[in-house]
């Protein structure tokens, strides 16, 4: 038995590592058959455990008593210290996995005992508890994004100014003091104003420096000189923008970036504590940027024709490079190119409801949503996929319905076409706008989801998994929302339909042999690699929307479903947090796997080969694959829908 000094006794290893999350998940027996291969290693203050730079160990530390520091030096050979490790800890996990250096260094910051377990014990026995390789794949993962975080916010001073400027703070961009006026002052005195300190806005505080508003250049003119009114004495309340939007001066750019793409505004309040600190514009965004590919947010609006439409679309894929290569997640990139694909799309139809208005055609004679399907509604969508698109329009008297259809048909056949030529292809079972069977009357969608859900076969099972994740993106957004309060009435009531949607997704299961290792296709085309959509995605997006549908929940979007279903109940908290990794993980593979592949002037497959992965990422792969592999066991089992 071997003992260790922890809390000032003397226990046996085995307690020690019980206490010790992930392997705090192992029986007895399975800690005592690897209890051999452990080591135990003292290091005196002051001394490395290893260097940056150094070759992998390829162990696992755990501290027992001590604490330890992760260090990491810049290009000018600066040391900073990037975070602690204290008891019941562990380290070195970037080089666990993997015979690569490691990016940081870790000294012991007093007396340190470690457990140091090799990696042949992980591959030979703890890789077979599935339970055990999710938290632990799950914490790593969250290690390494916390690791990453505090490297690039201890050093960013150290570092060159343009290089990760998706990371950068707003504090770091925003001017300040921000230019300011008070409610009462005449528009005359902040016409002044702005010509004098050469800005395009003003925030209008009140004594105290709370912000309630702000005047921009728009604004005036808008406001003021088109509508003749600057003979009047207007004050900076009459023409103000009273609904402001802040930002915080520790969020990151890409937040501040999606706060304005989203909202279309050129313009965030710096706010702390509800007092103004400074501004941050649009042109602070893209100066910081040595590509400039963000001008494509005013590019996008100034195109009045598909032509130049398509010209700036090709931008986007710029901005999607740029977010890879400065680590952001999956979350935030999927956020940000789906809302640079939202703009595209609304831009498109106005340009084609123009061309409807100069062909004779004039406007719509009722009100619609253009909505989406599949990646795009879940707002996943991350290079220019297949379309699914479709309309709902207001219901019509029937001697109209005739003539208001072949409106509808026309202006879909226009969109659907002008979305093809800015870079995404035609759906090829047509599920697009421009087929009749995806155009629709409110009142007909009703009627067709009525008889989807009564007649379950298989054709009607798949339409539905199609249409279930439909999103609103430009018209009136009401109708959409009505026909999803619907359609989620409408599944809270007919249970039935819920089984069979989670028999056709558990009727194929995540690739995984009776080990549980990644099980990849045999094909001559894709030998030796496995699909990540079809494979895992699909079923993590299957299962989480037939959850999402039972407890009426509202959101499209994987990541948003699955928080809402941890708010309620359905899952636990370490499973809530293995499946938001897993899902993580598979579409960051996803990405980076498609941008090699359009690098290289291939076009995205979704596949990936597991061999030819880091040990590290292969690990990740597999422990994402087993959290995809239990969520469906637990769908299974809530909904009686098991496979023999």
């Amino acid at each position: 038995m071997k003992l260790i000094f922890h809390n000032n006794e003397l226990i046996a290893t085995e307690t020690f590592l019980a206490e010790v999350p992930p392997f705090n998940l192992l029986d007895k027996k399975t800690i005592a058959s690897i209890i051999d291969r452990i080591e135990v290693r003292e290091f005196l203050k002051g001394s490395y455990v290893f260097r940056q730079g150094d070759s992998s160990l390829q162990s696992l530390f755990i501290v027992v008593s001590g604490t330890a520091e992760v260090t990491v030096l810049n290009d000018q050979d600066q040391e900073a210290v990037t975070g602690l490790r204290t008891e019941l800890m562990f380290f070195g996990e970037t080089g666990f996995f993997f015979d690569e250096p490691y990016p940081a260094s870790v000294r012991a910051a007093t007396n340190l005992t470690c457990l140091v377990i090799p990696y042949e014990v992980f591959e030979n026995t703890l890789s077979q508890i599935p339970e055990f390789s999710i938290q632990l794949n799950l914490l790593l993962a969250e290690r390494m994004r916390t690791v990453y975080l505090a490297m690039t916010k201890d050093t960013a001073g150290l570092q060159n100014s343009m290089e990760q400027p998706m990371r950068k703070r707003v504090a770091d961009l925003m001017s300040t003091p921000a230019a300011t006026c008070f409610a009462a002052e005449e528009i005359s005195v902040l016409a002044a104003k702005m010509t004098d300190l050469n800005v395009s806005s003003l925030v209008v505080v009140s004594q105290d420096n709370n912000p309630l508003g702000i005047v921009t250049e728009k604004d005036l003119v808008s406001k003021v000189l088109a509508r003749g009114e600057f003979v009047k004495r207007l004050t900076a309340t009459d023409v103000m923008s009273g609904s402001l939007l802040t930002v915080a001066p520790e969020a990151f750019y890409y937040e501040a970036l999606l706060t304005m793409v989203k909202n279309k505004v050129k313009h965030l309040v710096v706010t702390s504590g509800n007092k103004l600190v400074g501004i941050v514009t649009l042109r602070d965004l893209i100066i910081s940027r040595s590509s400039g590919a963000l001008t494509i947010v005013n590019s996008i609006e100034n195109q009045n024709n598909i032509e130049g439409l398509a010209k700036a679309s090709r931008e986007i894929d710029k901005v999607l490079q740029a977010l890879v290569s400065e680590k952001a997640s999956s979350q935030e990139i999927l956020q940000i190119i789906t809302e640079f694909f939202d703009r595209l799309t609304r831009k498109v139809i106005q340009v084609c409801e123009r061309e409807m208005i100069n062909e004779g055609y004039g406007p719509p004679p009722v009100s619609y949503s253009w909505i989406t399907m599949g990646s795009s509604g879940r707002l996943e969508q991350f290079v220019k996929t297949d379309q699914d698109n479709g309309i709902i329009y207001e219901n019509v008297l029937p001697e109209k319905e005739e003539e208001t259809k072949h409106y509808f048909h026309i202006l879909a056949e226009k969109v659907v076409e002008g979305l093809f030529r800015c870079g995404f292809a035609k759906c090829k079972g047509n599920v697009m706008a421009s087929n009749p069977s995806w155009c629709r009357s409110f009142r007909e969608w009703r009627e067709v989801i009525f008889d989807w859900i009564d007649k379950l076969d298989s054709e009607n099972v798949r339409l539905l998994t199609i249409f279930l994740d439909f999103r609103h993106i430009y018209g009136k957004k009401s109708l959409c929302d009505l026909l999803r309060n619907f359609v989620n009435r409408r599944f809270q009531k007919a249970s039935t339909v819920l089984l069979f949607l989670a028999r056709d997704d558990l009727g194929h299961r995540v690739p995984l042999n009776f080990f549980k290792q990644i099980i990849t296709e045999k094909s001559k085309e894709h030998r030796n690699k496995v699909n990540l959509k079809g494979a895992a995605c699909v079923h993590m997006v299957d299962c989480l929307r037939i959850f999402s549908l039972r407890e009426g929940i509202v959101h499209t979007n994987t990541f948003e479903r699955l928080d809402d279903l941890f708010k309620r109940g359905v899952f636990s908290k370490d499973d809530t947090e293995a499946f938001h990794a897993a899902y993580e993980s598979l579409m960051m593979f996803r990405i980076r796997e498609s941008l090699k592949q359009l690098s290289h002037g291939q076009q995205p497959d979704n596949y990936i080969t597991p061999d030819e992965l880091s040990k590290k990422d292969k690990a990740i792969l597999r422990g994402a694959f087993l959290a995809v592999d239990k969520l469906q066991n637990l769908t299974g089992h809530a909904f009686y829908a098991f496979i023999g």
